[in-house]
């Protein structure tokens, strides 16, 4: 009894000491940033129409019921979203068997023995002669055993500590490959719809060309054109028909990667988009959030900070292996040679030890070892102070683009009705023989380049905006 009454005792004590652990409490980094994003002004001051009631849809803003559908497949079916899933399995799984190792560990083993011994050995030889001797014996046991590791100095606590923060990044690190995953579909469909509106500008510009071409070889055979013109209008058609198979490679490239994200084969949606649809406008951004608000709106962010989290604790783990580990360990059970008598009083059986482990003369390697997981904290600290700065350059360069592209969207309006005024007016002046044809030509060029300007910098004020959301997080907020 007085031996089992030290061992509780030593087990209260441990329960006790192992409130506090050894090692470094986490304190969140300080974040220099500023108030407010350089560009939120003109952004506010945007002629868009209203964002979307919710944030955490925010492609839905589009208006765009192809895109809607497509992001909410790519929700569902992607295979980058689905091993993000399978991570947070695993972290479960890290931390369950984290939470085990603070407490007992129990087990039941049984055994039913039967020998036989040589005579040929030195004991045989001896044991034979003796009266009475039998060759032939058995064993039956029967034993409930326990063990626990006493977390006094807390490196058990550190090591559950990480495993929480692995876990926490790994359900976040879901929502951020979900804000992934819907920002690549939108702007891989936004791509779509941009190179085919470049594709039906440069197919218009053909049928322009095929049509003066065919005016002037009408005027060659008349002896009213030269053959240098002739040549020349051909020639700029040639030059305008191979941007098609260009513009159409990269559409093919497009709908392929869109498949991908959709988890599907490459062309199971090249018959839903092959007609042709004007660029989505992209809509408001009136959620006035600030850099510092940024932190908690961000997953990518929480992921990093998780990981932080992760490495500090770690470094108490590492050094918990400065102190003495103590165990308790015990067995309860009944051990018998004959079946009959396993199960009675003079059968029974009991121990109980308290183990001690101590690195007491490998202080070097667990040096080394501290200084690895400081060194990787270090790291993981560096980490999440280049993505706050990174995220914040996402914003503004999101910001940024959204309203350049659109006001380049505005002045090249402007710009195409006047050049295709000029094209009309020089064809005329053509026909009367007023102008060379290469002044023609050179209209055709001219208001071939502001055209496919023009869809360009619609599709990349588009694309703006889905930056623009996701780097603003995409409606998600750290609980």
């Amino acid at each position: 009894m007085r031996s089992v009454s030290s061992l509780a005792l030593l087990a209260l004590a441990g329960v006790t000491l192992g409130a506090c652990a050894v090692g470094p409490n986490y304190v969140a980094p300080p974040t220099a940033v500023a108030g407010n994003f350089i560009g939120a002004n003109a952004v506010a001051q945007r002629l868009a129409p209203p964002a979307p009631v919710d944030q955490a849809a925010w492609w839905k803003g589009f208006n765009d019921p192809v895109l809607d559908g497509l992001v909410d497949r790519a929700l569902a079916q992607n295979l980058d979203l689905a091993q993000a899933t399978a991570r947070v399995t695993q972290a479960r799984a890290g931390l369950s068997a984290a939470t085990a190792a603070l407490l007992p560990s129990g087990g039941v083993q049984a055994s039913a023995a039967r020998s036989r011994l040589s005579t040929e050995t030195p004991t045989g030889r001896l044991a034979s002669s003796a009266p009475g001797f039998d060759r032939d014996g058995s064993l039956y046991e029967a034993d409930v055993t326990a063990g626990w590791e006493i977390d006094v100095f807390g490196g058990l606590r550190r090591d559950r500590e990480a495993a929480v923060a692995d876990y926490q990044a790994a359900k976040v690190g879901v929502a951020a490959a979900r804000l992934s995953v819907a920002a690549q579909t939108a702007d891989t469909y936004l791509v779509i719809r941009g190179l085919q509106a470049r594709l039906a500008v440069a197919k218009g510009q053909v049928d322009t060309q095929s049509r003066l071409a065919e005016t002037v070889r009408l005027q060659q055979s008349r002896q009213v054109a030269s053959e240098l013109q002739l040549h020349q209008a051909e020639g700029a058609l040639a030059q305008t028909r191979a941007q098609v198979p260009v513009l159409e490679e990269g559409l093919e490239a497009a709908m392929n990667a869109l498949d991908v994200l959709l988890g599907a084969q490459p062309g199971a949606t090249r018959t839903q988009l092959a007609p042709a649809a004007p660029v989505p406008q992209a809509p408001a951004i009136t959620e006035a959030v600030g850099p510092a608000d940024l932190i908690r709106r961000r997953p990518d962010l929480a992921v990093a900070e998780w990981r932080l989290k992760a490495s500090n604790a770690a470094i108490g783990a590492a050094v918990s292996e400065y102190y003495p580990k103590f165990s308790l360990t015990g067995l309860v059970g009944t051990a018998s040679t004959a079946s009959g008598s396993l199960f009675t009083g003079s059968a029974n059986q009991a121990q109980g030890v308290l183990g001690l482990r101590w690195r007491l003369f490998d202080f070097g390697r667990v040096n080394a070892e501290i200084k690895v997981a400081k060194g990787r904290n270090a790291e993981s600290l560096a980490a999440y102070q280049q993505s706050v700065l990174r995220a914040t350059a996402d914003v503004e360069d999101a910001f940024s683009s959204l309203v350049k592209r659109e006001d380049e969207a505005r002045i090249l309006v402007g710009g195409e009705q006047s050049l295709s005024k000029a094209r009309s007016a020089s064809e005329l002046a053509y026909k009367a023989g007023a102008v060379s044809l290469i002044e023609v030509l050179d209209a055709d060029a001219r208001l071939l380049a502001a055209r496919d300007a023009r869809a360009q910098a619609d599709t990349e004020a588009a694309r703006a905006a889905v930056r623009s959301f996701r780097a603003l997080g995409g409606g998600w907020r750290d609980a």
